[in-house]
């Protein structure tokens, strides 16, 4: 999918074919490795 999406954008220069492409290429964090972070950060504050 993500080289499909690379190839349109190269041949249309169709910008929501370039958001997909990008979208597809970042893998996701697990939401407990945020919810970590921000609990240090709030940590240091107090």
């Amino acid at each position: 999918m993500r080289d499909f999406s690379w190839k349109y954008f190269a041949m249309t220069g169709d910008v929501d074919a370039y958001l997909l492409y990008k979208e597809t290429g970042i893998p996701e964090e697990p939401e407990d490795a945020l919810s970590g972070e921000e609990a240090d950060g709030l940590e240091e504050h107090e």
